[in-house]
């Protein structure tokens, strides 16, 4: 890959911003493209990078802000010929470059690291700090006598609740392990940020007692009914570091479902469903409507293109196009 993508990579990556990769992993003759070509694809479309003609830019980007939306890598094939090309596991496509030639793209999303935000100093809360680092967690502590020598895996220590921002994402995860020491206001804090997942380590009568404390405060009871107490999963644990894990392994368990829900809302900042496409009367690739740099009016709509080249054809003879939509429209994504 370019250096110069590596760079941006490295960029997006230290500001939590998602990407995709895009790389050429086969290609065939007449393709101007190469094995090993690279793209990298940011969540609003913006394309950097090269993987042959222009004409399969808008597929990679369409495809490449779905695997961002859910996270989930793909392999799509553009090829003159669709139906040659259809096999499991593959994403096929009009190739409608004017040199012909096949080429498959891998693409792969890079997606910022969940975040794990523990508030408390007790054994079980540095437990799941060292925990939640290992398992690739952006981990922040949050409690007024926490420091640095207490969370030495943490990426940040929060000593004032209420400099915590509100975050509303479904890549955060809370648990407030404070055990006995500030507890209502560390879960009113959390419910406060908005995670997807709150969870209390305490027994079900000192959770009572906390959720009454909470609800003095102003806590609305739809929130509390949110908070899963005791947290974890049912393991039977006793130690700092079992606790830690059956939290961790509910928290799992919590984001794959979220993952896995296709009608589920997408973690701040990313695209919330696909975006808009057009089919390209010209050629028949689908394109995307958003950021599509090139189309035209005609016949009392809008038309779009997968290059300056099909909109060219399109406007010498608008009627000889446009006929034939519907029996394109089809075209594309097939698996």
């Amino acid at each position: 890959m370019r250096s110069d993508l590596l760079i941006l990579c490295a960029d997006l990556v230290r500001r939590g911003e998602p990407f995709a990769l895009a790389t050429v992993v086969r290609r065939q003759a007449a393709s101007s493209a190469q094995q090993g070509d690279g793209a990298l694809v940011t969540a609003d479309g913006a394309f950097h990078g090269w993987l042959g003609g222009s004409c399969t830019q808008p597929t990679v980007v369409a495809e490449a802000r779905k695997a961002i939306a859910d996270g989930r890598p793909r392999l799509i094939s553009l090829s003159p010929d669709p139906a040659a090309e259809r096999r499991p596991g593959v994403l096929v496509f009009p190739m409608t470059c004017h040199s012909g030639g096949t080429v498959e793209i891998y693409l792969e999303p890079v997606l910022p690291a969940s975040r794990l935000l523990v508030f408390g100093v007790s054994p079980v809360a540095r437990a799941l700090a060292r925990l939640g680092r290992a398992m690739g967690f952006a981990v922040e502590a949050a409690d007024p006598e926490a420091d640095a020598a207490a969370f030495p895996d943490a990426e940040r220590v929060w000593t004032d609740f209420a400099a915590l921002p509100a975050d509303s994402g479904l890549r955060t995860f809370a648990v407030v392990a404070t055990m006995g020491e500030r507890d209502e206001e560390a879960l009113a804090t959390a419910l406060r940020v908005g995670p997807a997942y709150v969870g209390v380590v305490a027994s079900h009568r000192r959770f009572a007692q906390i959720r009454e404390g909470a609800a003095a405060r102003g806590v609305a009871d739809g929130n509390l009914s949110r908070v899963k107490s005791p947290a974890g999963l049912d393991i039977g644990a006793r130690a700092p570091e079992e606790i830690a894990v059956s939290i961790l392994a509910e928290i799992v368990q919590v984001r794959r479902s979220i993952a896995d829900d296709a009608t589920s809302a997408r973690p701040a900042g990313l695209p919330t469903a696909a975006p808009r496409e057009e089919v390209d009367p010209v050629c028949g690739m689908r394109v995307a409507v958003a950021g599509a740099r090139h189309a035209a009016s005609a016949l009392g709509r809008d038309w779009y293109f997968c290059c300056g080249g099909c909109r060219e054809r399109f406007l010498a003879a608008p009627e000889r196009f446009a006929a034939p939509q519907a029996g394109i429209a089809g075209l594309g994504g097939t698996s």
